[in-house]
C-alpha cells in the first residue's frame, strides 16, 4: 500500500448512518421543542407574576356582593365588615410554622352588608390548639372589619390527596369553599378564601387581634402575604437546549469514521489495498 494510502486510511471522515441521523434528528426536534416551550412558559409566567405584584399593589377595596369572576379578584387587598361565626371554625392541615406542626383555621364571617358569607384565614395553631376550647382566648366576637388578600382555592395536584368526606372536627387537607359550606350547612358562602393580614386589631379590643397567650409568635395572627410561584423555567430551558448540543455534539463523534472503513464500520477493501 502506498504511502498516500496509508495517509487517507488514518484519516476520519463524516460518515453518517441513515439510522443514527434519524435518531438524532428525532432527538433534536424533541429537545429543542421542550425548550422552546420552556421560553414560552417563562414569558408567560412572568407575565402572571407582574400581575400579580399589580393586584396585591392595589389599596384595599370593598368586595363585591357577588363575585362573578374569581379570578380578577384573586391577590387583591380587601376590606370586609360582618361578624366571625366562632363556633364553626375549621381546620385545614398547614406547613410547619416555626418548627411547629399544625392547622390554619378557617372561619366562617358573615359580612354586615348581606351579601353572605366568606372563609377567612385567620392563621396558624400548633396541634396541641386542635380543641377549639383552647382557642377560646383568641376569637373575636362582635362586629369587626378585617383586611386580608383574596386567594382561589386551587383543585388538589395529580399527587395531592383529595379532601374526600372529612369526619365533623377532622381537618381538610385544602381549602374547598363548596365542600366546607356543605360540611357546615351553610349557604351563600363566596367560592374565595381571604387570608387575613396580620397587625389587625379585632371586634374585643385586644391589640393583636386573634394572638393566642402563650402560643408562638404569628399564632392565630393573621398570614402574611404569600405567593408560592416558581419561576425556574428558564433553567429548564437551558437544560434542554443544552442536551440539543450534547445530542448533536455526539452524533458527529460517534459517525466520524476512519477512511479505511465503510459506514458499517467494516474494513473497505478499496482503501486497504487487501
Amino acid at each position: 500500500m502506498s504511502a498516500t494510502a496509508v495517509e487517507t486510511a488514518g484519516r476520519r471522515h463524516f460518515r453518517p448512518t441513515l439510522a443514527a441521523t434519524l435518531v438524532t434528528l428525532a432527538g433534536l426536534a424533541v429537545t429543542i421543542g421542550l425548550g422552546t416551550w420552556q421560553l414560552e412558559r417563562l414569558h408567560w409566567k412572568q407575565e402572571l407574576i407582574a400581575r400579580i405584584d399589580r393586584q396585591m399593589a392595589a389599596p384595599p377595596a370593598p368586595l363585591p356582593a357577588r363575585i362573578d369572576d374569581p379570578a380578577a379578584w384573586e391577590f387583591r387587598p380587601v376590606t370586609l365588615a360582618g361578624h366571625f361565626l366562632n363556633d364553626k371554625d375549621l381546620l385545614v392541615i398547614a406547613r410547619p410554622h416555626q418548627g411547629q406542626v399544625g392547622y390554619e383555621v378557617l372561619t366562617p364571617f358573615e359580612r354586615a352588608d348581606g351579601a353572605g358569607i366568606l372563609l377567612v384565614n385567620r392563621g396558624f395553631v400548633p396541634m396541641d390548639r386542635r380543641d377549639p376550647a383552647t382557642r377560646a382566648a383568641a376569637r373575636v366576637e362582635g362586629e369587626t372589619t378585617v383586611r386580608g388578600i383574596v386567594r382561589v382555592p386551587q383543585p388538589p395536584g395529580f399527587f395531592q390527596p383529595g379532601n374526600g368526606t372529612p369526619a365533623p372536627g377532622s381537618a381538610w387537607m385544602r381549602a374547598d369553599p363548596p365542600a366546607m359550606a356543605a360540611a357546615l350547612s351553610l349557604s351563600g358562602v363566596a367560592p374565595v378564601v381571604v387570608e387575613m393580614l396580620p397587625g389587625q386589631g379585632g371586634g374585643n379590643g385586644s391589640s393583636n387581634g386573634s394572638r393566642l397567650p402563650g402560643a408562638p409568635a404569628g399564632t392565630l395572627a393573621g398570614i402574611e402575604p404569600r405567593v408560592e410561584l416558581p419561576n425556574n423555567h428558564l433553567q429548564y430551558a437551558l437544560t434542554w437546549y443544552g442536551l440539543a448540543v450534547t445530542l448533536a455534539g455526539i452524533y458527529v463523534l460517534s459517525q466520524r469514521k476512519r477512511a479505511d472503513t465503510g459506514t458499517d464500520g467494516r474494513p473497505d477493501d478499496r482503501i486497504s489495498g487487501a
